[in-house]
């Protein structure tokens, strides 16, 4: 088997992973109870991207509005479409991220990394402008961070006994969709 019929084989996961951080999202009002970190908030914001189907038969829909009005790709769920990719803002202590999730390949596209006392600083000395990449490449790594802990939580239920029970708290809670 070649890697890109691996990819296809385990997209599932990335999808499942982001519906299940979605579901978590909401289940405190935003606030994801991350050990060893505590509380993250995970909000989804304005985009996702739905999939249906396989192959050549893959249909893709993007729901956009604001995080209230995702309904739409909520009720998507409910009727076996996965979210592909998805705008997301994750804030931990004084720093808060922008980012675009998507599933399959864990791709990070259009990060937005909080501002900072160097960014603001804007000298043209050696030594501040590393001082400034230097601080970048700390946050981008914070970012990545706290998703690779996020996953880390799905994968550690996903792959034990408790993943039926937290299945089934996500159907119902997929089936709480207003129409």
């Amino acid at each position: 088997m070649d890697l890109v019929d691996l990819i296809q084989e385990k997209r599932f996961i990335g999808q499942e992973f982001l519906a299940w951080l979605w579901y978590k999202s909401e289940e405190r009002g935003g606030s994801v109870e991350v050990e060893g970190l505590g509380d993250v908030l995970v909000v989804f914001e304005k985009h996702m991207l739905l999939e249906y189907g396989e192959g050549e038969a893959s249909e893709k829909v993007i729901c956009r509005g604001l995080q209230t009005e995702l309904k739409e790709a909520r009720a998507g769920l409910g009727l076996g479409k996965k979210p592909e990719q998805a705008r997301l803002r994750l804030a931990r202590g004084d720093y808060e991220f922008g980012v675009t999730l998507t599933a399959t390949l864990f791709e990070f596209r259009n990060v937005r990394l909080p501002k900072t006392v160097a960014a603001a600083d804007e000298g043209t000395d050696p030594d501040s402008i590393e001082g400034q990449i230097l601080e970048r490449i700390a946050l981008f790594e914070e970012l990545t961070g706290l998703v690779g802990e996020l996953f880390r939580m799905f994968i550690t239920i996903r792959a034990s006994d408790q993943w039926p029970d937290e299945l089934l708290r996500i159907r119902a809670w997929v089936g709480e969709v207003e129409e």
